[in-house]
C-alpha cells in the first residue's frame, strides 16, 4: 500500500503504511507534533488519532489555530457533560456547541441547575482535567446508543437524525456521547476553562417545544487569554442595554403580556422623546415633509409592493374584515409614503419631494430572537424617502449623506464605515430580474461615493430586493457590526406603483424612490446609545439632568423647589430629591442613576442664591451662582455635550 498525503503549502509526503494525523504532525516536525490538536482531512475536521491510509489533502491544526481552540472547547464541553451527568444521574443532554464564542451544553432535570452550582461542577471538572484521563475515539453500534439513551428523550431525538448503523463517539471513563467532530486525546490538555453563565433555551430553538437549562462556559490554551475574555465578557455585562434599562428603569418587557413589545418607562421615554424631537427638526429644517400614515394597510399594497412575497414569513398574518378587505400590520413604510406621493399630481417642480415619518411597524420575530430593545415586535423607524427626478439622484444621495453624518456628529458616533450592497445576479428569489436596471443604479451608487471621495467596501448580496443600498455600519459597544443607516436606490416600486411626474416637456416621467433611514428605529439606537453611554447619557440626552438635594428638607425644601422651577422654565429636566434619607444615600443614589448634575443645597447656597454643583463620575464639589451655572448646563446642552465645543 502506498499513498500520498498533500499539505496545505501543495507538496507531498509518500507513505507506504498507514498512520493517525498525530504520526503525521510528528513526522512533519517535533514541535507540529507537539502543538497538534486536529487535523482536517479533505477539509473535513479529524480527531489525532483518525488514520490516514488513502491519497488526502491535510492540514495540521494547532493550538495556535482558531479552529484548534474550537476542538479545545469541544473537549471542554464533553468533559463538563461527563461531570454534570455523573454529578446528576437523571439530567437528560441536549445540543452542544463549541465557536468563537466559546461553548454551551443544554441540559434538563426536574430542578434545574442553577447558577450556584457552577462552581462546584467546576471544580469536578478541574479534578478530571489534572488526572489527565483519557478521552478514547470509538465507533459504537447505533443500537447500542439507542440503549443507552432510552431513559433521555432529547438524545434519543438527536441520534434518530445520525445516519447509518454505526456511530462516531467519544468516551471518557463509563460517560459515551457523539456529534463532536473532533476532540483531544486527553482532559490534561484543556489548559485554562470557565463555566460562565445559564439561560434558559428551548429545544431545537422552537418556542413550541420545552425549555431547556444551558450551560455557558469558554476555555483557551493561555491563562492570559481566558482573563482577557473574562474582563471583555464583564465589559459586555456592564454595557447590557437590557441590565441598564432595568437598574435605571428606563424600559421593560413582560413576555405575559407581550413578548418583544417594550413598555417604555417615564425616563426611557424622555429619552426617547429627545430623539425623536431632534430628528423630526433636524429632517425639517433639510426639506422633509413629516407625515403620519396608519399601521394598518390592505394586503394588496404589500403585494404589489412585493413585500408579501418576499418577507412573508417577517409579517403578521392578515386580518379579515369580513367584507373581503384584507388588513396587513405593516412591517415597512414605503408603501405607505406611495400614497403619499400619488395622493396629489406631481409635477417636476416638487422634485425632489422629501416625506418622512417616525413610523410604526410589526415585524414577526420568533420568541428565540427577541432580546431587550434590540430584537422587538414593535418598533418605530425613522423614515424617510425622497422622489427625484432621474438626474437628482447623485444630489439627493450626496444631500441625504451628509445628514446622516452630521447627525452621528451630534451623538459622537465615530466607529462606522460605509458599505455599497449589491444584489447577488444568481439569487433570483430574492431580488426581481431586471438586469438593466440593477446595473444601472449600482454604478449610480458607486459613481456618487466615487464622487464624495469616500471609501466603502462593496458587498454582494446585502441589497434589498428591490434595489442597491448604502449602509452605515457602525460597531457596537459589544463589539457586533450593525446597520445604523441606509440610503437605497429604487428603481422597482415607482415602476410596480405606477408613479409618475410631469415633466418640462409636458410628458409622464417615472421618478426614483431614495428610501433612507437615518437612525434606524427608535428601539435598536436607543438601546445602541445605551450601550455605548454605559447609561451614563450626555447632559442633553439624560432623562434627569441635575437632581436638587436639600440638606434638611424642612429648611431647604422650599430653595429647593425655587431652583427647579427655574431649570425647568429654560428648558432644563430637574427634579427634587425630598425623601427622607440621609444625604450621602441621595447623593450616591444620584451618582447610582448617572445624572450629569448632582446639585446640594444647604444653608450657604440659600443665603447666598447658589449652587453646590458635583459632575457625574467625579467627587469635586464647586459652589457657583444658580446663573453661572444655569449658563453652563445651557452650554452643554447646546453643546450636545460635545467637550471644546
Amino acid at each position: 500500500m502506498s499513498f500520498s498525503i498533500t499539505l496545505p503549502d501543495g507538496s507531498k509526503k509518500d507513505f507506504e503504511e498507514s498512520l493517525t494525523i498525530a504520526d503525521l504532525a510528528h513526522n512533519i516536525a517535533t514541535s507540529l507534533g507537539k502543538a497538534a490538536v486536529a487535523g482536517k482531512v479533505n477539509g473535513e475536521l479529524k480527531p489525532l488519532d483518525y488514520k490516514l491510509d488513502s491519497d488526502s489533502e491535510v492540514a495540521i491544526i494547532t493550538n495556535k489555530d482558531e479552529e484548534g481552540l474550537d476542538v479545545l472547547r469541544a473537549t471542554a464541553a464533553f468533559v463538563f457533560e461527563a461531570v454534570a451527568k455523573c454529578e446528576y444521574p437523571e439530567l437528560r443532554l441536549g445540543e452542544h456547541v463549541a465557536d468563537e464564542g466559546g461553548f454551551y451544553v443544554d441540559t434538563d432535570k426536574d430542578d434545574q441547575i442553577k447558577v450556584g452550582e457552577l462552581p462546584k461542577l467546576e471544580k469536578a471538572m478541574q479534578k478530571v482535567i489534572k488526572n489527565g484521563e483519557k478521552i478514547e475515539h470509538v465507533q459504537i453500534a447505533k443500537s447500542e446508543l439507542e440503549d443507552l439513551y432510552k431513559n433521555d428523550k432529547f438524545k434519543s431525538e438527536l441520534l434518530a437524525k445520525v445516519e447509518g448503523d454505526t456511530v462516531d463517539a467519544y468516551k471518557l471513563g463509563d460517560f459515551v456521547d457523539f456529534g463532536f467532530d473532533a476532540l483531544l486525546p486527553n482532559t490534561g490538555k484543556i489548559k485554562q476553562f470557565k463555566l460562565l453563565s445559564v439561560a434558559g433555551a428551548y429545544w431545537l430553538g422552537k418556542s413550541s417545544n420545552p425549555m431547556l437549562q444551558r450551560i455557558f462556559g469558554t476555555a483557551f490554551f493561555k491563562e492570559a487569554d481566558l482573563k482577557a475574555d473574562l474582563k471583555r465578557r464583564q465589559e459586555i455585562k456592564e454595557r447590557d442595554h437590557r441590565t441598564i434599562g432595568r437598574d435605571l428603569d428606563l424600559f421593560f418587557v413582560d413576555p405575559k403580556v407581550g413578548a418583544g413589545l417594550p413598555y417604555w418607562m417615564p425616563k426611557g421615554a424622555t429619552i426617547r422623546r429627545v430623539v425623536e424631537r431632534y430628528i423630526i427638526d433636524r429632517e425639517v429644517a433639510d426639506g422633509y415633509q413629516h407625515v403620519y400614515t396608519p399601521v394598518l394597510m390592505n394586503l394588496d399594497a404589500y403585494k404589489t409592493s412585493g413585500h408579501w412575497a418576499h418577507y412573508r414569513d417577517d409579517m403578521f398574518p392578515p386580518m379579515d374584515m369580513g367584507d373581503g378587505e384584507m388588513l396587513e400590520l405593516r412591517p415597512m413604510n414605503c408603501p405607505s409614503h406611495i400614497q403619499i406621493y400619488k395622493h396629489h399630481i406631481r409635477s417636476y417642480r416638487d422634485l425632489p419631494l422629501r416625506v418622512a415619518e417616525l413610523g410604526m411597524m410589526h415585524r414577526y420575530e420568533k420568541s428565540g430572537a427577541l432580546s431587550g430593545l434590540q430584537r422587538v415586535r414593535e418598533m418605530t423607524l425613522n423614515d424617510g424617502h425622497t422622489f427625484v427626478a432621474l438626474d437628482q439622484v447623485q444630489t439627493e444621495f450626496a444631500k441625504i449623506l451628509k445628514l446622516i453624518m452630521d447627525v452621528y456628529k451630534d451623538f459622537d458616533i465615530t466607529d462606522y464605515y460605509f458599505r455599497l450592497s449589491y444584489r447577488d445576479p444568481k439569487n433570483t428569489d430574492k431580488y426581481f430580474a431586471n438586469d438593466e436596471m440593477w446595473e444601472k443604479s449600482q454604478k449610480m451608487l458607486k459613481g456618487a461615493m466615487d464622487d464624495l471621495g469616500l471609501d466603502y467596501v462593496e458587498a454582494e448580496g446585502e441589497a434589498a430586493f428591490y434595489g442597491p443600498k448604502l449602509d452605515i455600519q457602525t460597531k457596537t459597544a459589544l463589539g457586533n457590526d450593525e446597520t445604523m443607516s441606509t440610503i437605497q436606490l429604487d428603481f422597482m416600486l415607482p415602476d410596480r406603483f405606477g408613479l409618475t411626474y410631469v415633466g418640462k416637456d409636458g410628458e409622464e416621467h417615472r421618478p426614483v424612490m431614495i428610501h433612507r433611514g437615518i437612525v434606524g428605529t427608535m428601539e435598536r439606537f436607543i438601546a445602541y446609545l445605551t450601550e455605548i453611554y454605559k447609561g451614563a447619557f450626555p447632559t442633553w440626552l439624560a432623562p434627569i439632568q441635575a437632581e436638587i438635594i436639600p440638606v434638611n428638607n424642612d429648611a431647604h425644601g422650599e430653595y429647593a423647589e425655587k431652583v427647579r422651577q427655574e431649570l425647568a422654565k429654560r428648558g432644563f429636566r430637574a427634579e427634587v430629591d425630598n425623601r427622607n434619607e440621609k444625604m450621602g444615600y441621595k447623593i450616591r443614589e444620584s451618582q447610582t442613576q448617572k445624572v450629569p448634575y448632582t446639585l446640594v443645597l444647604g444653608d450657604e447656597e440659600m443665603k447666598n442664591g447658589s449652587v453646590n454643583v458635583r459632575r457625574y463620575g467625579t467627587d469635586e464639589e464647586i459652589s457657583k451662582s444658580l446663573d453661572d451655572f444655569i449658563k453652563e448646563i445651557d452650554a452643554d446642552v447646546k453643546s450636545y455635550s460635545r467637550e471644546n465645543n
